[in-house]
């Protein structure tokens, strides 16, 4: 039996058009991962999975709303695992989103902005997350809510960024300011 939600991934993956040679061949290798696994988009796959993220910025697009992970102990944009419920790749990213920000009226961008590929520990096993970074906007007044997915949720601007914050998230926020 297809898995819509597989199909789905590899459809966007290929549909996006990436902004240079280094996401060119990540996404090669994200649509090589799920032409060799069925499961490619679950974290059942232990060698490595598909996820899902949104980076919430304003419509000014002068701040951004980050996380601050209690597994990992770093600032990071919203995002996890695809679920059962998901029709898409974009809705995963959309619904991780809603979830830890506590916002509801988030406007998603229709392609991926950045690819990350990065090793976590998952479910107690190493585990590689293959990354679809998506960009959400929100009103200026919108009201963000912590989640008990997280130890703090604030927003930033963007000359106030954490000085420890992770190359992926700088890398994520510079594409948000050129799509």
């Amino acid at each position: 039996m297809s898995d819509p939600l597989h199909a789905n991934a590899r459809e966007v993956l290929l549909a996006w058009q990436p902004v240079d040679a280094s996401q060119s061949s990540l996404r090669d290798e994200y649509v090589a991962h799920l032409d060799e696994h069925a499961d490619g988009t679950w974290r059942e796959c232990r060698i490595g999975h598909i996820t899902g993220s949104a980076l919430v910025m304003d419509h000014s697009r002068t701040r951004v709303l980050l996380t601050l992970h209690p597994k990992v102990g770093r600032w990071l944009q919203m995002g996890g695992h695809l679920e059962p419920g998901d029709a898409t790749l974009r809705d995963a990213a959309l619904r991780e989103a809603r979830e830890e920000s506590g916002i509801t009226d988030i406007e998603i961008s229709q392609f991926p902005l950045r690819l990350d590929r990065h090793r976590v520990r998952c479910a107690a096993d190493e585990s590689t997350h293959l990354d679809v970074q998506f960009l959400g906007l929100v009103a200026p007044d919108a009201q963000e809510v912590i989640s008990e997915e997280s130890d703090d949720l604030r927003w930033f601007a963007l000359d106030e960024l954490p000085t420890d914050l992770d190359n992926s998230v700088r890398n994520l926020i510079a594409a948000a300011l050129v799509a």
